[in-house]
């Protein structure tokens, strides 16, 4: 037996070791374990692949991004697979983006005629400096090994097994878009396993990918039997709020195929920049990866991937040991339903049998409310008083600083500190029932919103069941000492499940959701308060994670300037404007440094040069711009094929050549413009929702060209009203700005890296045409 003076220290290890347990058991080891086994994924061999792939940038029509693609095609030929080449103009309507992909193909042969197992992710890495390492070269060498391990079987699958290495999934997603759009495999297609990156660590989650209902889906995947599944049915809402979808979107969007999406997030500073690196790939991730796909790999190949529609959804989240846990969706309103009840005989029966008073519960809502409003208040207010502070963090463009799992600390830290402050009288003057009723309250209604509109989320239901079993417990004769220790144990699921989404928020979303981790931190505080009632010392805990809040603040702040491994990203563009014969030194950071000082100076102006300039897909714009000296660049031919009017419509054709060999051709609409059709080198934009040609642009971007070849042409072929006004800005783009005699530039230092997501390093002709 425990003597009773350490069951507090004991129901203290109790919960911190289910937090950590809730983290641990997410991923497998990182250590790298030689295998002499064929028939076993192994993780040096897929890390030997990802450092030969990911030597330099790669994006979609550099030099790199052949040796990587004839790399590849190599390797899957050593393996005895025939691989094809799928060569495709592709368009993306949502992403304004075009291309010229290259796709590489292979399929390995089943014994029987049912639907195929693809599986897919992505050779190119991001524009124009990502080494493209996690994102998604690790899907690419995860897919490569387990495909040798599988052959090495040397076991016919059921099923065909088709492998799609995607290009250009960076510009727009555009190689699935060419596969399911163009080849004759994609109708084979029965079922898609993807594996991405939005981070370079972490654990991988499952991300389901349907039109229809989940069921068979959820029920297949446990049946695979997947090491470590990190999934639940409130992921994919989440990942619906990303500014960003995935090849398999494709797939789903267009050909109602669906599929799984395996990714880590974690580490997000790192995406889509330079440091997204071999070197900072977590090993961690990598075998999480591989476990997903040796455990799918083997159970899809032969299972029947006709028969995975359903119109019913389950709720679904990942429990150690256990796999998958799930019920309908159905289930979720009669649960909520029934607790909603009980909460109220609880209430009346309580107050009847004199367990609760009316007082106690109305002032046991004073501290939970109090901990609540501050807590979210100094998250909130503490996050944009710290961006003013640190006005740096504003070009990391992600939304999640290097020292940002310190914040996370931190405002966690705050948050239980100013829990136990509030509380700490509260704990002596009344009882955990009467204490017990605020957070149950809560834990309540905020389930009667998940109930009507948001039913994924239906597993928040637990903790309101658990804290109804610690309510019956209460009203027996158990000794108080043996009720602290038999309610830690009762909160070990709830800590274990609800722990890392406190962590997941902040790193999936930004640091803007501390304010969410903040609350979620006081409703898990409020679900233990049973416990923590018990405690002796609360003005001592309140102190104590004062001092954790202090310290992991000092640390972000240490922590918060830039290094070698944490590099400040920058940006400059050297824009020439024909028409007005002007140049302007232009910039995406919110503040100047060494390395854009050379260029922009001390006479700096703050904003664009033109109130219409491409911008990323977090809407970032150009924050400070200069003239500059007209340099002598080769202007893009742009020329009229065609103007036609055709009864009240006008067709129109353009075509422009680049005799400099730019990377990218942009075309910017400064009025809404309105096309009728619309089409880039004889492909047509797709509207998807009623099968014609319709496409507009408000303000801003119409289409992105990508130039894969020396001598590739863009025509563009559109009909609008014949009335429709037309004034396009023409932005032709090469990433030449170092290579470029004409310039005398002082490198970056080794601290900084190019800024990413906005378009950088580059030389830009801008040619406005009005018709």
């Amino acid at each position: 037996m425990i003597p009773k003076k350490y069951y507090q220290t004991v129901s203290l290890l109790i919960i911190i070791g289910s937090i950590f347990y809730g983290f641990y058991s997410l991923t497998p080891s990182a250590k790298i374990e030689k295998t002499s086994s064929l028939t076993e994924f192994s993780a040096d061999k897929a890390l030997l692949q990802l450092k030969e792939i990911t030597k330099k940038p790669h994006f979609t029509g550099s030099e790199e991004h052949e040796d990587v693609r004839n790399h590849l095609v190599s390797e899957l030929e050593k393996l005895g697979l025939q691989v094809e080449i799928q060569q495709q103009m592709a368009v993306n309507q949502k992403w304004r983006a075009a291309t010229n992909t290259k796709n590489i193909l292979a399929r390995i042969k089943g014994s029987g005629n049912g639907k195929a197992l693809l599986l897919l992710s992505h050779y190119d890495s991001n524009p124009h400096s990502s080494l493209g390492a996690s994102d998604a070269g690790s899907g690419v060498v995860v897919i490569l090994e387990g495909v040798r391990a599988f052959l090495a079987k040397k076991e016919i699958p059921k099923n065909d097994i088709i492998i799609c290495i995607s290009d250009a999934e960076e510009l727009g997603l555009l190689g699935a878009n060419a596969f399911v759009n163009h080849h004759p495999w994609a109708k084979d297609v029965g079922l898609v396993l993807n594996f991405e990156a939005r981070g370079s660590g972490g654990p991988s989650y499952m991300l389901l990918e349907t039109n229809g209902g989940n069921k068979k889906l959820i029920e297949a995947f446990q049946q695979a039997n997947t090491d470590y599944p990190v999934a639940t049915s409130l992921m994919y809402s989440i990942y619906k709020m990303l500014p960003n979808d995935t090849d398999l979107t494709v797939f789903r969007e267009g050909a109602n195929i669906d599929g799984y999406n395996f990714a880590f997030i974690d580490d997000h500073f790192d995406y889509h920049t330079v440091q997204d690196s071999y070197e900072r790939t977590d090993i961690n991730s990598l075998n999480h990866q591989a476990s997903y796909l040796m455990a799918t790999l083997s159970y899809f190949a032969n299972a029947d991937l006709g028969n995975l529609k359903s119109e019913t959804d389950y709720v679904y989240f990942n429990f150690p040991y256990i796999g998958l846990v799930f019920y309908p969706f159905s289930w979720v309103i009669p649960i909520f339903a029934v607790c909603a009840v009980l909460f109220f005989v609880m209430l009346f029966m309580g107050v009847l049998k004199k367990k609760l008073t009316v007082k106690g519960i109305t002032r046991g809502f004073y501290p939970f409310m109090a901990s609540m409003l501050t807590s979210a208040a100094l998250a909130f207010f503490g996050w944009k008083l710290l961006l003013k502070i640190h006005p740096q963090y504003n070009d990391i463009l992600q939304g999640f600083t290097y020292n940002g799992y310190y914040y996370i600390a931190a405002f966690v830290s705050f948050t239980l500190a100013i829990c136990f402050w509030f509380y700490k009288s509260y704990f002596i003057k009344r009882t955990k029932q009467d204490l017990s009723v605020a957070p149950l309250f809560f834990w309540l209604a905020i389930n009667g919103f998940v109930a009507f509109y948001l039913p994924g989320a239906g597993f928040f239901i637990l903790p309101v069941l658990i804290l109804f079993g610690i309510f019956f417990i209460a009203k027996f004769s158990i000794s108080k000492v043996n009720m602290l220790l038999l309610f830690t144990v009762f909160s070990i699921p709830v800590l274990i499940i609800f722990a890392p989404l406190v962590k997941m928020l902040p790193v999936g979303l930004g640091l803007k959701m501390l304010v969410v981790s903040s609350v979620f931190t006081v409703l898990l505080f409020g679900f233990l308060v049973p416990v923590f009632q018990q405690y002796k010392d609360h003005k001592k805990l309140s102190f104590v994670f004062l001092f954790i809040g202090f310290m992991a603040l000092i640390s972000a702040s240490v922590n918060s300037s830039y290094t070698v491994d944490r590099k400040k990203p920058n940006s400059v563009l050297y824009v020439f404007d024909s028409n007005k014969n002007e140049a302007y030194w232009a910039s995406y950071n919110a503040e100047t440094d060494d390395f854009t000082k050379q260029f922009l100076g001390e006479n700096l102006t703050k904003g664009s040069y033109d109130g219409n300039t491409t911008a990323s897909k977090y809407k970032t714009s150009i924050q400070f711009h200069t003239k500059a000296v007209v340099i002598n660049m080769q202007k893009p031919l742009i020329s009229i094929v065609s103007d036609t009017i055709i009864g009240t419509d006008r067709k129109l054709t353009l075509r422009i050549e680049s005799p400099r060999n730019a990377n990218k051709i942009e075309l910017l609409t400064k009025t809404p413009i309105y096309f009728k059709s619309f089409m880039v080198n004889k492909e047509p934009v797709r509207n998807d929702r009623n099968g014609k040609y319709v496409f507009s642009a408000e303000k801003g971007t119409i289409m992105n060209f990508y130039r894969t070849s020396k001598d590739e042409i863009l025509e563009i072929e559109f009909m609008v009203d014949k009335n429709q006004v037309i004034d396009i800005d023409v932005l032709e783009a090469k990433y030449d700005l170092f290579t470029n005699p004409q310039f005398k530039i002082t490198p970056r230092t080794e601290m900084m890296m190019p800024m990413p997501f906005v378009l950088n390093d580059a030389t830009v002709i801008k040619t406005n045409l009005k018709f």
